[in-house]
């Protein structure tokens, strides 16, 4: 069940706006380059499919430092590549093993922000594009070899800046990514793990 609804983030976004004091208009738009850096939980769907001839997989939810790097080369058009250090999942097999792996998510979004181009302290927008993930380090309890193939799938974005000066900003954004892994295990084709998880992220945005 996910614990963190991107509504919520959003409102405490606009919420932390109306409590923002500067009056400083903002150039907010084309030509600027941005990082965003905070902490990111990635949740996946409660229900991960099946391996081993119909087994259910259960893939845990797990935190980690996350960062971004974007170019705005229209008023209300921008790109953004979305890193973060491995996170590690644990996973459990029902009545056959636990065991683990790590991953990288990279992912590539157009954005669109509607109010780009305006002095607007508070600046939504969403996105669409591509990720990549690469398993690595997989195990299990029982010894048996673990492998997850990388993947490649769709990935949608919401996210909201809220503009503290020229520079700064506090920033929530949440993205769903299309993650479907084909696992072997013992050497042996096993299935397909379906992860597909929602990816919140909360923190500060630094533009140059």
């Amino acid at each position: 069940m996910r614990k963190i609804a991107l509504p919520t983030l959003l409102a405490a976004g606009i919420a932390a706006a109306a409590v923002t004091t500067s009056t400083q208009a903002f150039a907010y738009g084309a030509g600027d380059f941005f990082t965003r850096v905070g902490v990111a939980k990635v949740d996946p769907k409660s229900d991960n499919g099946d391996i081993l001839g119909g087994t259910d997989v259960n893939v845990d939810d797990e935190s980690g430092f996350a960062f971004t790097l974007g170019y705005r080369f229209h008023d209300k058009l921008g790109v953004e590549l979305l890193a973060a250090l491995p996170f590690e999942h644990d996973l459990q097999v029902e009545g056959v093993t636990g065991g683990s792996t790590k991953h990288l998510p990279p992912t590539l979004t157009m954005q669109y922000y509607p109010l780009g181009g305006t002095d607007a302290s508070v600046q939504p927008y969403i996105g669409a594009g591509l990720n990549y993930t690469r398993f690595s380090d997989e195990e299990t309890d029982i010894g048996a070899s673990l492998e997850l193939d990388d993947s490649w799938g769709a990935a949608g974005q919401l996210g909201v800046d809220v503009l503290i000066n020229d520079n700064w900003a506090i920033n929530a954004a949440a993205w769903y990514i299309d993650i479907d892994t084909d696992a072997k295990v013992g050497g042996a084709d096993a299935g397909t793990v379906e992860i597909d998880p929602v990816v919140v992220m909360g923190g500060i945005s630094y533009r140059f």
